[in-house]
């Protein structure tokens, strides 16, 4: 038999796990370490549970919590995704923004330091932090970062603040993954919104008028299983790389939402106009983002193995089936 390719880790923390990265990558982590305490991090009231992996309750930014949690499971790998992840709601509710995304990892950096002063700590991080340094061309890692909205600032601060707080004998990962998407997301998000939108035009629940945002706009778009995978990767050979890493994870191809619309319309049963909502557009948008994904190349010989047009028909497939479920519970 193979050994476990992460059996170096006995006792693992997972925050955000309840999430849509989360639901992929929980049990791909929990079929490699089958003889780890493996502990998920909910919010309170979250019921929600993945096979193989043990509940704990806190919110993200509360200290007293997450310390006494820290130092209960005293985790050798801290992988952490929870955050405030959308762009759009990061403007609306910005303090909530903050707090999530920078007091929690705050919270969870004073503790490690304390508790868990050797562990290692993966941080999901953004490409959303580079901001204005994407009209320079494709961004790989020692490019500025020029965060233009609070979800971004947010992140880049955490990037920061991660790795002055954690101990010198902690090991600190901060990967900023570039899109990525999958059935489960949020329909907050682009891709998502689309396919929903298709699944209720052809089940009749939505005129036959798809509301798109600036449909112009480049972006390097992945597959969450190949991001999951690099995630993966990366813990995989940790203890080769440097006590403080950043990597993207990206495609490294600039796709126009215009293009990866068409794809997805070609999917759909029914015809449909597609109209530009004005609420959908943002000023700040970035023309172009696409990133170089080659310094993780290097260190893990990941590369994207999934075809994007498999994800777009997975993405409306998903969303069909969420419609005909609804219709069932009626």
């Amino acid at each position: 038999m193979t050994a476990p390719r992460f059996a170096g880790f006995r006792r693992i923390l997972l925050t955000g796990g309840s999430g849509f990265v989360g639901g992929y990558l929980c049990p791909l982590l929990a079929d490699e370490t089958p003889d780890a305490r493996r502990v998920l991090l909910n919010r309170p009231g979250d019921d929600r549970s993945r096979t193989g992996w043990e509940p704990a309750f806190a919110e993200i930014f509360d200290e007293a919590a997450i310390a006494a949690i820290i130092e209960e499971v005293k985790p050798d790998l801290v992988l952490h995704l929870a955050a405030q992840s959308s762009v759009g709601a990061g403007h609306a509710s910005a303090g909530e923004t903050w707090r999530t995304n920078f007091g929690g990892s705050f919270a969870l950096a004073l503790a490690c330091s304390r508790f868990t002063p050797e562990a290692t700590v993966l941080f999901a991080s953004s490409a959303e932090v580079y901001g204005l340094s994407f009209r320079q061309g494709k961004v790989d890692e020692d490019a500025p970062l020029r965060p233009q909205n609070p979800y971004a600032r947010s992140k880049a601060a955490a990037e920061q603040m991660l790795g002055d707080i954690l101990a010198p004998t902690n090991q600190l990962i901060v990967t900023r993954a570039f899109n990525h998407t999958g059935p489960g997301q949020d329909e907050r998000f682009v891709l998502p919104s689309f396919a929903a939108q298709i699944a209720r035009i052809e089940a009749g629940r939505q005129p036959p008028c798809l509301q798109v945002g600036n449909l112009d706009a480049e972006r390097d778009f992945l597959d969450v299983r190949d991001v999951c995978r690099g995630y993966l990767a990366l813990i995989e050979a940790a203890r080769s790389l440097p006590a403080r890493a950043v990597f993207n994870i990206s495609s490294g191809r600039a796709r126009s939402i215009h293009d990866l619309l068409q794809t997805m319309k070609a999917y759909s049963k029914a015809q449909f106009d597609v109209v530009v909502d004005p609420e959908r557009l943002r000023g700040s948008d970035i023309p172009r983002a696409v990133g170089s994904s080659s310094r993780l190349q290097a260190a893990v010989a990941w590369r994207p193995a999934i075809d994007l047009r498999e994800t777009l028909e997975a993405l409306v497939d998903a969303a069909r089936l969420r419609s005909e479920e609804r219709d069932l519970l009626k």
